[in-house]
């Protein structure tokens, strides 16, 4: 299974997406107080397209607290990571947790150094610092979804059917 996690969220904009991009590709959320935001805010609804009734996800006091719960492959997307995405063979047999800073500051060095061969960067031009954080969780996701085949997903338009372009 793959796991979002997002460390203490501060912009609901982000979260919105990142819960459609969890349906879209049927991964759990995982968000890790606190929030910048409440979860019933019409912001979240707005930027998930309404998607957050359908989003399996569930909510942690702090780091320690998720970690108790969740046992897996960890890996911590940070702009100060060594290792491209890319670089990394996702396991489709175990439990994988992608896992990703709050947008001011990120995950907390105390975390990272523990997971020193788990931190991931996105590689960008250094015009920039890194990415924005909905874009980061689209790109690791189909990553994984890439290595593993895309399992359990349909590689057809699902309201219009696969033959609409050739209708007149």
């Amino acid at each position: 299974m793959i796991n979002i996690v997002l460390f203490e969220p501060e912009i609901p904009e982000n979260t919105g997406n990142i819960m459609r991009t969890c349906v879209a590709t049927g991964a759990k959320l995982h968000l890790i107080r606190p929030l910048g935001f409440a979860l019933n805010d019409s912001i979240i609804r707005r930027s998930s397209a309404s998607y957050i009734d359908k989003v399996d996800y569930a909510l942690y006091d702090d780091f320690n607290d998720f970690c108790d719960k969740n046992d897996g492959e960890y890996y911590f997307f940070t702009r100060y990571g060594k290792k491209a995405h890319s670089d990394f063979i996702f396991n489709k047999e175990k439990n994988i947790f992608l896992i990703f800073g709050k947008e001011s500051t990120g995950i907390p060095k105390n975390i990272l150094r523990k997971y020193l061969d788990r931190c991931v960067r996105i590689p960008c031009s250094s015009e920039v610092r890194c990415l924005n954080v909905s874009n980061c969780v689209a790109i690791a996701v189909y990553e994984v979804l890439r290595q593993q085949g895309y399992l359990n997903l349909s590689k057809v338009e699902p309201f219009k059917g696969e033959d609409w372009l050739l209708e007149e």
